[in-house]
Formats: C-alpha cells, sequence, structure tokens
C-alpha cells in the first residue's frame, strides 16, 4: 500500500471508531464537592479508560441538568443515558426502593453493606421492571437530625416544618408531631432562609454541604439507616453495549462503589467536625427522644414489611440469617 493510501486508511479508521463514540450525559443531585458526586466522576474517568473512549460521560452534578426529583424518569424514559438518585425517594412506586430506610435496622457499613447483599437482587428485579441497571451504589453516613433549638422528646417539636425527601422521613415528621415538607438537597439552603423547612434528618454530610449552621444549631446523633444513592443506567442502553465494553463499565462501576462506600466511611467523623467548628452543638440524642424514635422505627418497619410482602419478608430474613 503507498503512503498516501496508508494515511486514507487511518483517517477512516479514525472516522469510524469516532461514529462508534457515544457521549452520554449524567445528572447527579448533589454538590460537585459532595463526595457522591466526586466519585461519579472518577467512574466517567474510568469508563473512559476502560472503554478507550467509546463511553464519554459528563457529570452534571447540583441539579443543574435535572432536578433530583427528575433524573430516575429522566434514565427511563431515555432523556439521559445514566443518571444518580436517591432510589428510597421513589418507595412510593415500590415498597422495596425503601429497604435502607428501615430505622435502627442496619446503623453501621458493614451491616447496611450486608443489608444491601440481601436486597440488591429482589431490588434489580425490580429496577429492571423500570426499563433500569443499577451500575453501582454508595451509603451515605447514619441520619441524624437537625434542629434549631435543644430537644429532649417530640414535645420540643410540634408543628415544626421539617423537610422531608422520600416517604420514611415524611412518615417520621408526622409520628413525631412535625408538618413534613418536601423539599430536594440542591433547595435546602432556601428552604432553611425562607422558613419554608426549619428542621430535617440527614447525615453530616448534607449539613456540610449546605452550611445548616447558618440557620440551625443542634445536630442530634440517632445513626437510624445508611440510605444509599444509585447510580443507574437505561436498560435499553445497557442491553445495546456489546458484552465487553458492559464488562468494562461495570468493573469501573464495581470500583466505584467500593472507593465511595470508603470514603463515606472516612468522612463520616469529619462532617461531624466541621459542623462543631462553624458553631453548631452536636450530639447524641437524647433518652426519651431516642425511645420515641425507636418506637416508631419498630411501627414503619412493620408497615414496611406489609407493603412489601413476601420479598421484604425475604430480605430481612436473608439479614437477619
Amino acid at each position: 500500500m503507498k503512503p498516501m493510501n496508508l494515511i486514507a486508511a487511518a483517517a477512516l479508521a479514525a472516522a469510524a471508531g469516532a461514529a462508534q463514540a457515544e457521549s452520554w450525559d449524567m445528572p447527579m443531585a448533589y454538590a460537585a464537592s459532595n463526595y457522591h458526586s466526586e466519585h461519579g466522576v472518577i467512574f466517567a474517568d474510568k469508563v473512559r479508560a476502560a472503554t478507550g473512549g467509546r463511553i464519554d460521560i459528563t457529570v452534571h452534578p447540583g441539579g443543574s441538568l435535572f432536578g433530583g426529583g427528575d433524573i430516575k424518569r429522566a434514565i427511563q424514559t431515555g432523556q439521559v443515558p445514566i443518571g444518580e438518585r436517591l432510589m428510597s425517594a421513589h418507595a412510593n412506586e415500590n415498597a422495596l426502593f425503601a429497604w435502607d430506610n428501615l430505622p435502627f435496622i442496619a446503623t453501621t457499613y458493614e451491616q447496611n453493606t450486608a443489608l444491601w447483599e440481601a436486597a440488591k437482587d429482589k431490588v434489580n428485579e425490580a429496577l429492571a421492571e423500570q426499563n433500569l441497571v443499577a451500575l453501582y451504589t454508595c451509603p451515605w453516613p447514619g441520619q441524624g437530625f437537625y434542629f434549631k433549638g435543644r430537644v429532649t422528646s417530640s414535645n420540643d417539636i410540634q408543628g415544626v416544618k421539617f423537610r422531608s425527601y422520600n416517604a420514611a422521613t415524611a412518615q417520621i415528621a408526622e409520628e413525631l408531631g412535625m408538618i413534613p415538607v418536601q423539599v430536594e438537597a440542591a433547595e435546602l439552603s432556601q428552604a432553611l432562609a425562607t422558613g419554608v423547612a426549619e428542621a430535617f434528618i440527614s447525615s453530616g454530610s448534607t449539613g456540610y454541604d449546605r452550611k445548616v449552621w447558618e440557620h440551625l444549631d443542634y445536630y442530634y446523633k440517632v445513626n437510624a439507616w445508611l440510605p444509599r444513592n444509585y447510580v443507574m443506567v437505561n436498560k435499553r442502553t445497557w442491553d445495546g453495549l456489546d458484552a465487553g465494553t458492559r464488562a468494562a463499565i461495570q468493573k469501573a462501576a464495581d470500583e466505584t462503589g467500593a472507593a465511595c462506600t470508603a470514603k463515606s466511611a472516612e468522612l463520616a467523623g469529619w462532617y461531624f467536625e466541621q459542623l462543631e467548628a462553624n458553631g453548631m452543638t452536636v450530639t447524641d440524642a437524647g433518652p426519651r427522644f431516642l425511645a420515641e424514635l425507636r418506637a416508631i422505627g419498630d411501627k414503619m418497619q412493620k408497615d414496611w414489611l406489609a407493603d412489601a410482602g413476601a420479598d421484604g419478608r425475604a430480605i430481612l430474613d436473608a439479614y437477619n440469617n
């Protein structure tokens, strides 16, 4: 082959490779500085390297492409091929999606991982029915309460407007005599500043990201549960990839999920230090308040089992065994 023909062949090969490349937008609900979003970028870099640029993922953090409440639907319907969402926010669609919101069932990272191992097959079956595939999951630190004033029992918080992010947190608010108000993480600072919300339950991470010390003074450590975010891909898009590409992406996902979980555990105590450094009082919940919460937790577990049926019982049986 003549030199010019070689150059032409190389150009054609490059053009063919470029034509096969896919650009994927990946919406994420949390701030760019949050470790979930940072690991989304790590995942995108891993996928780009593992596929030789065939799959090029651009991360859009902070609800900048789709608001948190719209991300799952955007993936399902193919508006974007991939994204991240707190799955328990969609427990109204399927009770199994609330597997990680059962108070006081799994309160450590080790227990949470074991509970996910028990739940993931059932959850993935439910996701597949919605045209979704979970690539990796990553937990938040344990959930505790943010309040303006000192709280010793539910008597101190009657009528407080409580930011909820899913059905479980709304139920806790109602059981404690508060008023649940649905607010996405990206809108939390504004909601606190304007009085739309006056308290909430979350990890130290959300409080740090949103600088809630500007509005609230107390954080009560409860460690009620460790909710997980899911990075999901549209199932039709996933099934349309060749086996080698799927394997490369899944390997990147497995590595990222493990690294993100380790980072969450590493940061859990650090977030409390930052809240205190900015003037908040960080303390364990008192015995009266904790007893109330545990009673509510028992009720929520029974309610969940009634809604989740045999699949829910199978998950808890597998976990307990």
